[in-house]
């Protein structure tokens, strides 16, 4: 009895500590402002993004080597994932 009424009362604090960080995540990246510089400033954005990406190439190729195995990975693993969703549909 004790233990369920232990786990009912951390279930609640860990629902409202959810619930506080998921307002913490809508106000920091639903911002329009971010939006509205980048369609002002799209050259400019972009222009700093490549001058970034030779720095990165000059200075930390192996840096650069590794963001490219890790999209890799990551492409490879939504891929399969895609492919088991398909042949569970195909399944059933």
């Amino acid at each position: 009895m004790e233990e369920i009424e232990t786990l009912r009362r951390e279930l609640e604090e860990l629902k409202i500590k959810n619930s506080i960080l998921e307002e913490k995540l809508k106000t920091k990246y639903k911002k329009n402002s971010h939006r509205k510089y980048y369609e002002a400033n799209i050259d400019l954005v972009k222009e700093r993004a490549k001058k970034y990406m030779e720095k990165i190439k000059v200075t930390h190729p192996e840096k650069l080597k590794e963001w490219r195995h890790t999209a890799y990975l990551k492409q490879k693993e939504k891929r399969l994932a895609a492919q088991k969703e398909k042949e569970i549909i195909n399944i059933n």
